[in-house]
Parts: C-alpha cells; sequence; structure tokens
C-alpha cells in the first residue's frame, strides 16, 4: 500500500487538479499524471486516474443539456477517438513515454501560444466531417500511450467553434468514452491492479471537491474571459509537462 506521504500528494493533486477541470473543463488528467508520475510512476499514475476521471467527465458531459445535438453532430470524431485508444495502449508498452509525453507539452505549447496572439485555426462543417475521423483516431492512440485525453481532440472542438458551455459538455464526452476505452485497455493489458483501483476510488473525494470549486469561478467568466483563460491554462499545462518530462527523465 502506499505510504502516508504518497496519499497526502495525492489527495492534494486531485484537489487542484479538479479545481483546474472545473474551470476551464479538462486539466485532471494531464495535471494528475504530471505530478503522480514523478512520485509514483507513469503507469500507476494512469490507473489512479480512472475512478476520478470517468466519474467527473461523465458529470461534464451530462451537464448542458446539449449532449444529444453534440452526440449528433460529432458521433464519429468520438467513435474513431474511442477506438484508438486500444491500438495506444499496446505500445504503453514498448514506446519511450518521456519523449511521448514531452511531445505533448510542446503540442499545448504551440496551440495555446498561437492561439493567445490571435491566430485561430477554424474549420467549416464540411473540413469538420473530413477531419474528425483523424482527428479522433490521433486523439485516442495518444491517450492510449499516455493517459492525456486533450491532444489533438480539444483543439478539435475549438477549431469547430462550440460556445463555451457546448465546449465543455463536448469535451466531458470525449473524456468519458476515452476513460472507458482506457480503462479496459490498461486491464486487458494487466496493468491495472486491484490497490491503484482503491485508491483510485478514494481519489474521487478531492477531485469532485475541486471540481465544485471550479466551476463556481467558471460561472463568473464571461465567453472572452473563459477563452482567454482556457488557452493560459492549456500554456501552463504545457510548459509544466515538458518540464516535469525534463526533470524525472532516466
Amino acid at each position: 500500500m502506499f505510504d502516508t506521504f504518497t496519499v497526502i500528494t495525492i489527495i492534494v493533486t486531485f484537489l487542484f487538479a479538479g479545481t483546474v477541470k472545473g474551470v476551464i473543463g479538462l486539466g485532471l488528467a494531464i495535471i494528475s499524471l504530471g505530478l503522480l508520475t514523478m512520485t509514483i510512476g507513469l503507469q500507476e499514475a494512469m490507473g489512479l486516474l480512472i475512478v476520478p476521471s470517468f466519474v467527473t467527465n461523465f458529470w461534464q458531459a451530462i451537464v448542458g443539456g446539449n449532449a444529444k445535438t453534440i452526440i449528433k453532430r460529432l458521433w464519429v470524431f468520438f467513435t474513431f477517438a474511442t477506438a484508438a485508444v486500444f491500438v495506444g495502449a499496446i505500445g504503453l508498452l514498448h514506446f519511450n513515454l518521456y519523449l511521448l509525453a514531452s511531445l505533448l507539452g510542446v503540442l499545448l505549447v504551440f496551440y495555446s501560444t498561437i492561439s493567445l496572439v490571435g491566430f485561430r485555426f477554424v474549420l467549416n462543417r464540411r473540413q469538420e466531417r473530413r477531419i474528425s475521423p483523424l482527428a479522433g483516431s490521433i486523439n485516442g492512440i495518444l491517450t492510449g500511450l499516455t493517459g492525456s485525453f486533450v491532444v489533438p481532440g480539444v483543439m478539435f472542438l475549438q477549431a469547430i467553434e462550440l460556445p463555451k458551455d457546448k465546449l465543455i459538455q463536448a469535451m466531458g464526452i470525449l473524456f468519458t468514452l476515452s476513460t472507458l476505452a482506457l480503462t479496459v485497455a490498461l486491464q486487458s493489458n494487466n496493468l491495472l491492479t486491484i490497490e491503484t483501483s482503491i485508491l483510485s476510488a478514494f481519489a474521487l473525494i478531492p477531485a469532485i471537491l475541486g471540481m465544485i470549486i471550479g466551476q463556481q469561478i467558471r460561472k463568473k467568466l464571461s465567453e472572452v474571459h473563459f477563452r482567454h483563460v482556457f488557452f493560459i491554462c492549456l500554456l501552463m499545462l504545457g510548459v509544466y509537462i515538458i518540464c516535469s518530462q525534463l526533470f524525472s527523465w532516466p
């Protein structure tokens, strides 16, 4: 069983990650994986993520009243993003995880930086339909490899210009499906232990508390301020991922 310091680290990590997720709709996986990887390792951190991630993402997916509309529009993207997780999880046992995680960080920094300086990557409906399978597949593979659900799925959802509440709910649907697929993939590859599952259930408490705090903060943000905060947080997350991988390089 994990020692006291590790348990305290898990509580603080999920409280903070849940708060960030409550504000911008993502961050729980990236922050918790980044912090916990340096403490207990990537594979164990991915296992701890399962219960808090699924519950908070499912909550995010059903709140907003737009689920049916979103799924009808983006079902192709969601299908490929879910199925490709199993492909990525196979590579989890074979690829250099430090390089993969660093790549995610670089992509987040690049995307958030160009967005903050005013560049906006926009897709019309025709382009959206063409790119959906590719964006979903890449997102699923990277989810299986690293446990992060963000790249390039969130970029794709931003590019089709969903309004704030629909964007948050669409990310929740994507993350929920990805978490379910990741759980099955980890279990089938014997990477999810009973001990980790129990502690993952315990980590749900601080994650939900943090998410409630974050949602209250989000209610006070306008659409413009929300997007500004959204990209700043993505930039900070990207920088954090890169730095954490540099310090933990074997």
